[in-house]
């Protein structure tokens, strides 16, 4: 099944919701801010925008595709930079603490992207859907 754009339009579109992650990870960003709501809300906003103005004859698989790469991006992102300070009350030592919750992190991480390409897939072809139904109806 091909998703209907290039992958490097894919990872491309992916990519631009990758900084929120980092600026997260690294406690520069934080939940609840005007500038975190941005980060949440635009990109995907810009993958709906872009694949319905690209005319993409199947915008959910598209966007879907769009989310598996965010969801990698994301898990590479993750490991990369985040800083595991949680405490999980188990006699494991911090070390096996850490493993574990870097462990958990990587399907996590592809379940959000997996998910967010899913939705926005979903709202990308509902519009298309009504962009198409709209120009049928309209004499010509």
């Amino acid at each position: 099944m091909r998703p209907g754009l290039p992958l490097p339009a894919l990872a491309g579109l992916a990519l631009i919701a990758v900084p929120r992650a980092v600026l997260h990870d690294l406690k520069i960003i934080h939940e609840g801010t005007v500038a975190n709501a941005l980060l949440v809300a635009v990109p995907p906003l810009i993958w709906i925008v872009v694949v319905v103005a690209a005319r993409v004859s199947r915008p959910f698989p598209a966007l879907l595709a769009v989310g598996a790469f965010y969801g990698i991006g994301l898990a590479v992102v993750h490991q990369v930079f985040w800083t595991v300070d949680a405490d999980l009350g188990s006699r494991l030592p911090p070390w096996a603490e850490e493993t574990v919750m870097r462990a958990f992190a990587i399907p996590s991480s592809l379940l959000t992207g997996l998910l967010t390409g899913a939705v926005t897939g979903l709202v990308a072809w509902a519009v298309t859907a009504i962009i198409r139904r709209g120009g049928e109806s309209t004499p010509r």
